[in-house]
């Protein structure tokens, strides 16, 4: 496969998951008339769409800027006045009247939240084969009378092929169906799934879009399919948000707590975190190859230059404990002094089933760790908790975090600052919105109360990133973005861009240190940083 065929199919993974996160947020606003009103109005203040359609304001933020990484709206954002207009443009009339077309595969979304999220019951799998009937004659769609109309057609059915297929290939890809036994020879349906003639018939239309060649009653993947089993865990974070998705309705319009009214301790709502951790392990690989690497020159150095250990706030499942542990025992210095300068390991977590599982993986690997209750948002009590309990002092860590402190509970700055922030992001917090000013501020305040804590050896941090929505619908196909912001605008996280969180970070004192930083990519499209932030006092 050629560099340009390989790019373009990686572009047609970006494609796909534009439209998970696109259809369900169009075709409600698009239902709930205000696709209509914008292209009457032409031009609208937030706040009054707001009121006119008795909307939660943080959520159609949210969801108004997604359409402008699409290209369907212009997008502004006043910070200086806290205030957001949005206006139409050139595609809007085009684009606006073809999202009835996601009505399929927004029942079918809706629909399959009955069924169990991992397996093809055949219930929803009859509407899904009916969208792939629909979707191998073109979808009904009338001959483009422009190139424009050509470009947007285009666009609303890669968004279509992504909700239809998309949750299908992460359910082979957990369920095992891009294991080498099938990967490196012909099999048969029945092979895989006990109701081989839904499942043939899944593997038929995957013929279709070229990712299996079929002979007689086998199958076979071709080149592009196993470039696409290969990236299967791709599809996983987005997926993973669909029960958020299919109550996006109620999030623009009604109840905005509806995905948090859930007991202290019973599973999480908004997302299906197996999935996500399934899908980030997956595709964060490349991320995790230059952590490695910042993590050997630290335990290569002199022993007294090096920290007594680690701490991972947010350790979910313990697997980064695990991964350095390893690392470092084999790879440094420090790995070949263990018995003299043991690693002092510690996985913190708010989750207590998190951290029971940590605790298992960590005994069943026979790493000795401490696993402990953690608040990203309370270092000062981490900071006792580690000396009072285990005697050990906060400062003598390396401290490592994994797309973290974006997610963090929600802290409003405890003052007004006279801040002006120049993001372009869209936050919310139950449903409310939160001016950008605020969310700068309270970035400002996290970093520095962490600041004192990990002056010495440096917070190891990988970071997830928005995009300017113009510079996003300027750049579809080749970048993730739009999904980000959906996913975790609706779920109330906080995605700065890249450049304004370093700058955030060296105001708190906790400066980027620029020879082990690396953006993914490496140019005005980063969504992705790695830094070892170091204090500069």
């Amino acid at each position: 496969m050629t560099r340009a065929e390989r790019t373009a199919l990686r572009s047609t993974i970006f494609r796909h998951l534009d439209g998970i996160a696109t259809a369900p947020i169009a075709y409600a606003l698009w239902e709930k008339g205000v696709l209509a009103y914008l292209l009457q109005r032409k031009e609208v203040e937030l706040a009054d769409l707001c009121q006119h359609f008795r909307a939660n304001e943080g959520y159609l933020n949210v969801a108004l800027r997604v359409l402008a990484s699409q290209g369907w709206l212009t997008y502004f954002v006043d910070n200086e006045k806290n205030t957001v207009y949005c206006s139409t443009n050139e595609n809007s009339t085009i684009a606006f009247g073809l999202c009835p077309y996601y009505r399929d595969v927004i029942e079918l979304l809706r629909f399959s939240g009955r069924f169990h999220r991992r397996k093809f019951d055949r219930v929803p799998f009859n509407a899904l084969e009916r969208i792939f009937r629909k979707y191998q004659s073109g979808y009904g769609l009338s001959s483009p009378l422009t190139e424009k109309e050509k470009i947007i057609q285009q666009q609303i059915l890669s968004h279509i092929e992504g909700i239809a297929i998309g949750p299908t290939v992460v359910a082979l890809g957990m369920g095992g169906m891009f294991h080498k036994y099938f990967m490196e020879a012909s099999f048969k349906p029945e092979e895989f799934h006990e109701d081989a003639e839904s499942f043939g018939k899944i593997l038929d239309f995957f013929v279709f879009l070229g990712w299996f060649e079929k002979r007689g009653v086998t199958y076979r993947f071709t080149e592009k399919g196993l470039f696409w089993a290969q990236r299967a865990a791709a599809y996983g974070v987005t997926v993973s948000y669909l029960p958020t998705f299919r109550h996006v309705d109620e999030l623009l319009f009604g109840d905005p707590e509806i995905l948090w009214k859930t007991a202290a301790k019973g599973p999480e709502l908004h997302v299906d975190r197996e999935m996500n951790v399934w899908g980030s392990s997956g595709a964060h690989a490349t991320y995790f190859d230059r952590l490695d690497e910042i993590v050997v020159e630290l335990f290569n150095r002199p022993i007294e230059e090096q920290p007594r250990g680690i701490a991972d706030m947010g350790c979910g499942n313990g697997a980064l404990i695990k991964h350095l542990f390893d690392l470092i025992s084999r790879h440094t210095l420090r790995g070949e002094m263990l018995d003299e300068y043991p690693l002092f390991l510690v996985g913190a977590d708010f989750n207590e089933v998190a951290l029971r599982i940590t605790r298992a993986n960590l005994s069943k690997a026979d790493i000795w760790a401490k696993v402990m209750w953690g608040d990203i948002g309370q270092p000062d009590r981490f900071a006792r908790d580690l000396r009072e309990d285990y005697g050990i002092a906060i400062e003598d860590l390396l401290h490592v975090r994994t797309f973290l402190d974006h997610n963090r509970p929600w802290s409003p700055p405890s003052a007004s600052l006279p801040r002006i922030s120049t993001s372009t992001g869209a936050y919310a917090y139950r449903g409310k919105r939160l001016s950008n000013n605020d969310v700068e501020a309270s970035l400002l305040e996290h970093l520095q109360r962490w600041a004192p804590y990990v002056g010495r050896f440096g917070l190891l941090v990988i970071e997830l990133h928005t995009l300017p929505p113009e510079r996003t619908a300027a750049n579809l196909g080749r970048t993730p973005a739009t999904a980000y912001d959906a996913t975790h605008g609706l779920s109330d996280q906080y995605i700065l861009e890249a450049d304004i969180f370093h700058r955030i970070a060296a105001e708190a004192g906790l400066a980027p240190d620029p020879s082990r930083q690396t953006l993914f990519p490496s140019n005005e499209l980063a969504t992705i940083s790695i830094n070892l932030l170091q204090s500069q006092r």
